[in-house]
């Protein structure tokens, strides 16, 4: 099964960084250009010249990004912004947030992952990936042997027994970072030296399959540097940072992607109603005064059956499919029954595709559509005339992630959106550091 190992991270050396929350980021695919303009304005060391540097006109082979960011890397080792630990180690990292009102934590293994091919079955996907951000992500790692952000994974661990063991050893001590960031999210790092305890993790972890939650792109590069390394006969680059979360930890949540279609030829709101009702049962819901009420009607009746909300024309609407059997047969008959059970299949597929016109390749460049966590914006974005219609949806169950990546099929785009992101910047691992 999966196999984790202790490191040797680098972190920001607090003597001279006073303000850890100055030079930690989100994640790279989620920062626009002001952000990143914003970040490397912030601190000089902040972490963004490492993870996402600028791209200048003038660059060139020799000194571009990926180049810039190797010498950050040296020259913060050498001036000891970034100090390595004394010995290889796991991490607890912490997350406390609030979701709709209420405070949770999410608690999670910091760890370096063994990388290995998706056919060995004992580390799965759930998303497709795309060949440019691969590319940019095998640039970096090329230049600066490291791993700046952690993919975030998942694992089934009922009796907490992972879990229980980081808790209790962060109960002992103070937590070695603490912070706060822009969204006012707590990330809280406990290193783990105890060697009793990094033994007693690595062995409960050695029978788990790991379920990639986010970080594809960032896993697949991995893994494709560790070959590289490997037939240059060079060892100790097949593993990659991760944090692992347990799949019954209490602060694991997922949020929905609603989305916004727009742009569509000769659309008519009858027609479009007829032809949902093919499939849907259609009741209307008031207007956006009653959106919370529909989203809590939504979820409740989700349970059970597959509920979609529209939103057009200044009229909410609750659509429940019909017939399920019906509507599964004209999904890709190659498709698991765990996929043809997601919402977000149906969705996709049935009205986006079939009822819209809008294929698989028009969702991939978004060229009809947009994504988007909050219902507001969606109602938002429709009556301000950007859009036609907005669709809403439940959020994904994990277990329906984890049924899919054990069937070894992909789920549909913009699926997930596992909340909160893991932060850049806590703990870096270099890989030439054994």
């Amino acid at each position: 099964m999966a196999t984790i190992v202790p490191f040797r991270g680098l972190r920001y050396n607090q003597e001279k960084v006073k303000k850890l929350s100055s030079v930690v980021t989100p994640p790279y695919d989620i920062i626009d250009e002001a952000a990143q303009a914003r970040y490397y304005a912030e601190d000089p060391v902040n972490i963004i010249r490492l993870e996402l540097g600028l791209i200048f006109p003038q660059d060139t082979a020799c000194n571009n990004r990926y180049t810039r960011a190797a010498q950050y890397l040296h020259k913060w080792m050498e001036d000891q912004t970034l100090i390595a630990e004394d010995s290889p180690v796991l991490y607890l990292y912490q997350q406390e947030f609030t979701i709709k009102g209420k405070r949770l934590i999410r608690n999670g293994l910091l760890c370096g992952l063994k990388v290995e091919p998706y056919e060995n079955g004992n580390i799965l996907p759930h998303e497709e990936t795309l060949s440019k951000p691969k590319a940019d992500r095998l640039h970096l790692m090329r230049s600066t042997h490291a791993n700046f952000s952690s993919i975030f994974g998942l694992y089934s661990d009922p009796k907490k027994v992972i879990d229980n063991s980081l808790i209790k050893y962060s109960q002992e001590k103070p937590a070695d970072i603490s912070i706060e960031d822009e969204a006012g999210e707590f990330h809280r790092i406990w290193v783990v030296n105890d060697q009793k305890i990094i033994d007693k993790i690595v062995k409960t972890m050695a029978d788990k399959k790991i379920f990639i939650a986010d970080g594809h792109h960032r896993y697949e590069t991995a893994l494709g540097y560790a070959e590289e390394m490997k037939e240059q006969g060079l060892t100790g680059y097949d593993y990659v940072m991760a944090t692992l979360v347990n799949l019954f930890d209490e602060g694991l949540v997922v949020l929905p992607t609603h989305r916004v279609a727009g742009k569509l030829k000769d659309f008519k709101m009858s027609s479009f109603l007829q032809q949902l009702e093919n499939l849907f049962r259609i009741e209307k819901r008031g207007n956006k005064d009653n959106l919370p009420a529909l989203i809590e009607e939504m979820a409740s009746k989700g349970e059970k059956e597959h509920v979609f909300g529209l939103y057009a024309s200044q009229e909410l609407y609750l659509l429940t499919l019909k017939d399920f059997p019906q509507a599964s047969a004209c999904l890709p008959a190659e498709k698991s029954d765990a996929w043809k059970n997601l919402d977000v299949a149906l969705l996709d597929n049935l009205i986006l595709d079939q009822i819209l016109g809008i294929g698989e390749q028009e969702r991939r460049n978004q060229e009809n559509l947009a994504y988007s966590r909050s219902e507001e914006w969606v109602v938002e974005q429709v009556d301000n005339k950007s859009y036609q219609i907005g669709l809403l949806i439940n959020p994904t169950r994990v277990q329906e992630i984890v049924d899919v990546a054990s069937a070894r099929d992909k789920m549909p785009q913009k699926s997930t959106y596992f909340y909160p992101k893991l932060i850049t910047g806590l703990v870096i691992n270099n890989l030439d550091i054994k």
